[in-house]
């Protein structure tokens, strides 16, 4: 190959150039060749045939892809990417050409892209963040596996400590650990094969350098035959883990898979005949092996001892908090199938297995941080009062932390119940943002830190963490769901219907998200579609509160108090917060005031958005406002 079409073509939008500029400085320090020459951007047929065959000659093209290349519908970059698309039908399906990347929190899946690009593995390089890895892989695709020796110089200097709560993300591994499958011969063990996949993607998932795939997203998949290509697709991931279990008295029998999405190719596979005494090393073999086999496949590494030792390592920090006890770990894996059920009943059975494992082994950490979050499920849900639930909890995850001070399941249950019980907002942010340290990967961590930021009206934080959960969680409503309350209270109303939009063809009866879907269409004029969706709201709290809303603001205040009046009989002891916005809605500040004090007695969840509330504005010239924000810890 010649030293023409040895080169890298980077095509970008205009308002990249600065992020694209310094992606070709990375490449050229390290003595790549790149097309990349903004003084010749002038266009005419001149040009364009001058990038045709830069396309056409290229060893690879390096697409980078933003906010900026979603908002725009038409741009010359456009007719780049198809060009690049077109040169691939004649390549074989293993040849690595087209090398997307990422500069911001553009989410993958939503990405305006050719649908061949969504065929191989994207690099994400938010502020540099992974740029070494990403022209470190580049160097080798095109020489063969040697590594460059030059020093990278990041996108940009990132401060030594940022005040912000967002991960740093780069380019990693990436894989879906798909449900086990229950092969023994009684169905109530699929607690125990769900059990054994879902340990597994909770332990890959605090592995640095790895992107896993998060559970509500690929446990979505059960019991549905997909390939590996439409997991692949769907979760954006590099990798597959499936397997299955049989299971009869002591004795199991565990098959696992580790496959590549892009040809279908078997990495690795083992089948384990043991007895479930043996089950944590078989976890730890799988889960060892699986890191091994991602980095030496995906990064390139070698695989030695030092590589061996290095995800020996890696795994046991994973495990901290785990039963030593088999039979305590086969409790904790029944308590958590039920658990995940959501119900009262379910919940309460879930909790009667948890204190059966723990009375075999007090020192359980992980099984301490369940019942914390199944106590808080109680609370939250009304299945107990707010005081005896959040009680529960808080004994529960203070023993898990005092087992295992950095155990982020513990540190999850923490920062919520200091968010929504104690109002304790800077030791909640104390408790996710050391929780993303040791697990950056955990939908639910980004998930629960981006609702705390937001409601301290950090917007364009909460929004990337947000993004970054739908990212790791792209089957999940929840998710989308609370993106698009998010870019609701930053006013983005457009992007908030998308994304609400987006929960309701996940969930289409998910609750209380046609209410928020109506608001933002309220808020973009359109008030027939408005009422449209919130007559179709399933919860009847949401339902009231969506109607009384869109009829205030669309003059019909009859209709509006009628609604307010229904939701504050009816839903007035859960839905306290919502009636206190529509006072405040209607100019009625001491009913609203009145209200508020009402949700905060009731420790109602709604309360925390009380600062950034766009319904509450007309509250904020009067002097009770500051004095029940201090209250609430939220002024200064």
């Amino acid at each position: 190959m010649s030293a023409a079409n040895k080169a890298i073509f980077l095509s970008y939008a205009s308002q990249d150039a600065e992020a694209a500029r310094r992606i070709c400085d990375a490449l050229r320090a390290v003595g790549l060749d790149v097309w990349f020459d903004q003084s010749a951007l002038r266009g005419g047929d001149a040009w364009d045939a001058s990038i045709r065959r830069q396309i056409k000659e290229c060893a690879l093209f390096v697409p980078v892809i933003s906010a900026n290349t979603q908002a725009r519908e038409e741009g010359y970059f456009r007719r780049e990417w198809n060009l690049a698309v077109n040169r691939t039908l004649d390549m074989a399906d293993d040849k690595a050409f087209l090398l997307p990347v990422v500069i911001d929190a553009t989410i993958d899946v939503n990405a305006r892209v050719p649908e061949k690009f969504r065929d191989v593995q994207w690099t994400h390089l938010p502020a540099g963040e992974g740029l070494r890895v990403f022209v470190e892989r580049v160097h080798r695709l095109l020489s063969g596996g040697t590594a460059p020796s030059a020093p990278i110089a990041p996108l940009r200097a990132v401060p030594a400590a940022a005040p912000a709560m967002t991960l740093p993300a780069s380019e990693a591994p990436s894989i879906a650990v798909l449900p086990f499958v229950n092969r023994s011969r009684d169905e109530e063990d699929e607690y125990f094969s769900d059990g054994l996949a879902d340990e597994l993607l909770n332990v890959l998932s605090k592995i640095r350098g790895l992107r896993v795939a998060a559970r509500s997203s690929a446990f979505t998949f059960k019991g549905k035959g997909a390939t590996v290509a439409d997991v692949g697709r769907a979760l954006n991931v590099a990798t597959v883990l499936e397997g299955s279990v049989r299971k009869a008295g002591a004795r199991m029998r565990i098959s696992v898979q580790l496959v590549k999405v892009a040809d279908g190719y078997q990495l690795w596979s083992e089948t384990y005949d043991r007895t479930l005494e043996d089950i944590f090393a078989v976890q730890d073999d799988i889960a060892q092996s699986v890191v091994k086999e991602l980095r030496a496949t995906l990064l390139g590494e070698a695989v030695d001892a030092k590589t061996g030792d290095a995800a020996t390592e890696a795994v046991a920090a994973a495990v901290k908090g785990r039963s030593t006890n088999p039979e305590a770990h086969r409790l904790f894996l029944q308590a958590r199938y039920f658990i995940d059920r959501s119900t009262a009943e379910d919940t309460a059975k879930g909790i009667g297995y948890l204190k059966e494992a723990l009375a075999l082994e007090p020192e359980f950490a992980l099984a301490w941080a369940e019942l914390g979050r199944a106590h808080i499920a109680e609370a939250n849900w009304g299945w107990s009062s707010a005081a005896e639930g959040f009680g529960r909890a808080r004994e529960a995850v203070a023993r898990a932390l005092a087992l295992e001070p950095d155990l982020p399941d513990g540190l999850v249950g923490l920062g919520w119940i200091q968010m929504f019980h104690d109002r304790d907002w800077s030791g909640s942010e104390a408790s996710y943002r050391r929780a993303l340290e040791l697990a950056p990967g955990n939908a639910l961590v980004l998930h629960q830190a981006g609702f705390l930021v937001a409601n301290l009206g950090r917007f364009d934080e909460a929004i990337e963490l947000g993004r970054r959960a739908v990212a790791q969680d792209p089957l999940s409503a929840a998710a989308y769901f609370f993106l698009g309350t998010i870019f609701w209270v930053a006013a983005r109303h457009a992007e908030s219907e998308a994304a609400l939009r987006k929960a309701l063809d996940l969930a289409p009866q998910r609750a209380a998200t046609r209410a928020w879907l109506s608001i933002a269409l309220l808020n973009q004029g359109r008030v027939e579609e408005a009422l449209a969706e919130a007559s179709r709201e399933p919860e009847e709290w949401g339902r009231l509160f969506a109607m009384a809303i869109i009829h205030e603001v669309a003059g019909r205040r009859t209709e509006s108090f009628e609604a307010l009046r229904e939701l504050a009989e009816k839903r007035g002891g859960e839905a306290a917060y919502q009636v206190a916005d529509l006072h405040a809605l209607r100019g009625e500040a001491n009913l609203a005031f009145e209200w508020l004090e009402r949700a905060y007695d009731q420790r109602d969840p709604g309360i925390g958005w009380t600062m950034v509330d766009p319904f509450l504005r007309s509250l904020h010239a009067d002097p009770r406002w500051d004095a029940f924000l201090r209250k609430l810890g939220l002024a200064g």
